[in-house]
């Protein structure tokens, strides 16, 4: 297995720190407001990353935060948390703005037949973590306390910019925002690792901690999150390339001073998808959602595929030219699958021989256009049959996820999906409060609906019957 890895910048041979299992820490969402498909196209290039460990034989244990506090309007430590911006936006609380979006997020995920991490943390869930380590950084002098608030001195960070591969000169283009002078810092790029009432008053979430009354900075929040639930050493980081700088360059400085080795071996960053008017931003005011391409009449799985025909470290543009194209060759693809004999004999050897042309190109740093063309090979082969075609389809799925082996999915309207999804999260509580008679009446109450509902240990999701 050969990966790019952007702390390296080369494609590296992936050797896990324990031989056959992997710790996987992804970045979540900041939910203020619904994700736009560029968001999501990162998503997706994550779950076949993991699915495709797990295909390889792989044990993979995949963390990702929720990130419902701390995430500034500006990447300088400046502004507002995008939670109080989302709440005075839809004039609700904070906590409801986060659950709102929350859900909104999973939905999509299930949509793109994305699997829900086996941990996910919000971020107003690990405050105890967040003092542990910033309580150790000033004790070893990577951190100080400068007018109110807790920063991190990057000076004291070894190779600081490596990942970014940045350097001092570049910190105000290195941002995503406008960059304003803090006069706290001892060094312009140094962050904040716990803000205190001093500094924002209308802080809505605020905790108590040894330097005042306050709320943690953004960084610190995956450093936590990935050390509580994945323990000192972490396999593989991934996240959007937006993410590099500021976000995960601070995030190494931070753990490696607190742990005192290195944290975390590869890391692997999924480019931008852009539109007409180049990247996709939610600050632009009007951005494309998963929902909106739903009514217009594409399927989540549409755009899925759109996205697998290009390599993940690749610019995106995105059309509804492209997706028009993506959505007849799905429709094609699905269908010739569909039509095959599957009352033959499987011929077991040819399957390996394919299956392991398959792994190669997914050996090849997440090659999905090359996995794909695999899958057509198999299709157009003349020397295997139609059960052993579809045998290997259906294998080839589990990392793909097109729901290429069953007919379209049926479709519910939006009102309907959040209904369910409501109801989901209502017994999620229930049996948290241990009321299982509540719990096991919402159950019965969406079986009479048509919805099943089905419980893993990644959570749970639900069929239509």
């Amino acid at each position: 297995m050969k990966l790019y890895n952007t702390l390296s910048k080369t494609v590296e041979e992936f050797i896990p720190f324990e031989e056959g299992k992997v710790k996987m820490y992804t970045c979540g969402p900041t939910v203020y407001n619904y994700a736009h498909i560029g968001n999501l196209r990162t998503y997706i290039f994550e779950d076949v990353l993991q699915k495709g460990l797990e295909f390889l034989g792989y044990d993979v244990k995949r963390a990702m935060n929720i990130t419902d506090v701390g995430h500034l309007t500006s990447d300088s430590d400046t502004g507002n948390d995008k939670m109080l911006e989302g709440a005075k936006r839809e004039g609700k609380d904070v906590m409801e703005i986060a659950q709102f979006y929350t859900n909104a997020f999973l939905d999509d995920m299930r949509s793109l037949n994305i699997k829900v991490p086996e941990i996910i943390m919000k971020a107003t869930d690990c405050i105890p973590t967040y003092i542990e380590m910033i309580e150790k950084l000033l004790k070893d002098d990577y951190a100080y306390i400068s007018g109110g608030n807790v920063y991190f001195d990057i000076s004291k960070a070894k190779d600081y910019y490596k990942l970014s591969g940045k350097n001092p000169d570049e910190l105000r283009i290195g941002v995503r925002d406008s960059v304003e002078e803090d006069v706290a810092k001892r060094n312009p790029a140094d962050f904040v690792l716990w803000f205190t009432v001093s500094k924002f008053e209308n802080q809505i979430l605020k905790w108590d901690s040894p330097w005042g009354v306050g709320y943690p900075g953004w960084h610190i929040e995956c450093s936590a999150i990935s050390y509580k639930t994945l323990g000192e050493y972490l396999d593989i980081h991934c996240g959007g390339v937006d993410n590099i700088f500021p976000h995960h360059t601070n995030e190494i400085a931070q753990s490696e001073a607190f742990l005192g080795h290195k944290w975390c071996n590869y890391w692997c960053h999924g480019a931008h998808l852009n539109d007409a008017s180049g990247k996709m931003s939610k600050s632009k005011g009007e951005f494309l959602r998963l929902a909106l391409l739903k009514e217009k009449g594409y399927s989540p799985l549409d755009y899925r595929y759109f996205c697998l025909n290009s390599h993940y470290r690749n610019s995106l543009v995105f059309t509804y030219d492209s997706l028009d194209i993506a959505k007849n060759a799905l429709a094609k693809l699905r269908n010739k699958v569909l039509s095959l004999d599957t009352s033959m004999v499987v011929e077991t050897e040819k399957m390996v021989s394919y299956i392991n042309k398959f792994k190669e190109s997914f050996e090849n740093d997440i090659n999905t256009s090359m996995m794909l063309t695999v899958l057509y090979d198999v299709l157009k082969a003349k020397d295997i049959n139609d059960t052993t075609k579809f045998s290997i389809v259906k294998e080839f799925d589990k990392v793909l996820s097109l729901d290429l082996c069953v007919a379209e999915k049926e479709t519910i309207s939006e009102d309907f999906e959040r209904e369910i999804l409501a109801k989901i999260e209502e017994r999620k509580q229930a049996k948290a409060n241990k009321d299982f008679v509540k719990a096991d009446s919402i159950r019965d109450e969406l079986l009479s609906l048509g919805v099943k509902l089905i419980d893993s240990r990644e959570g749970t999701s639900y069929e239509l019957i």
